[in-house]
């Protein structure tokens, strides 16, 4: 279970930006076909999905981050200057939350310019 707990921070630290980029290469990719057709669909799709996937990783780090932050803490070494393994833990946890919320805003920004701009503007 350990193993899938470090994976909640990595999948948000890596995947979502990965994630990202590859909704916006594909979103691009599909313009031209939504204005022949005329239709949204396949760009509302395509948000749709991408926002999911990049919130579901936010979500689970998000949870790995309070979770972590309340576990008991017996463990404190005053005079040490090398971080704890916890602290670690629950930083990662954070930067991947704060990674994953950053990502998942351009992708809901993105979508917004979606709805907003026609795909045949040129």
């Amino acid at each position: 279970m350990a193993i899938f707990r470090g994976s909640k921070t990595w999948l948000a630290l890596l995947a979502v930006p990965a994630f990202a980029l590859l909704y916006q290469t594909l979103a691009y990719a599909a313009v031209p076909q939504a204005c022949d057709l005329q239709s949204l669909f396949l760009l509302h799709a395509l948000s749709f999905s991408a926002l999911l996937g990049c919130l579901a990783p936010t979500l689970l780090s998000a949870h790995e981050w309070h979770r972590l932050g309340s576990a008991p803490r017996s463990d404190r070494i005053l005079d040490s200057d090398a971080a704890m393994p916890a602290v670690r833990q629950r930083f990662m946890a954070a930067a991947a939350t704060g990674v994953g919320a950053l990502f998942t805003l351009v992708v809901a920004a993105q979508w917004f310019a979606a709805w907003v701009l026609s795909p045949c503007l040129h």
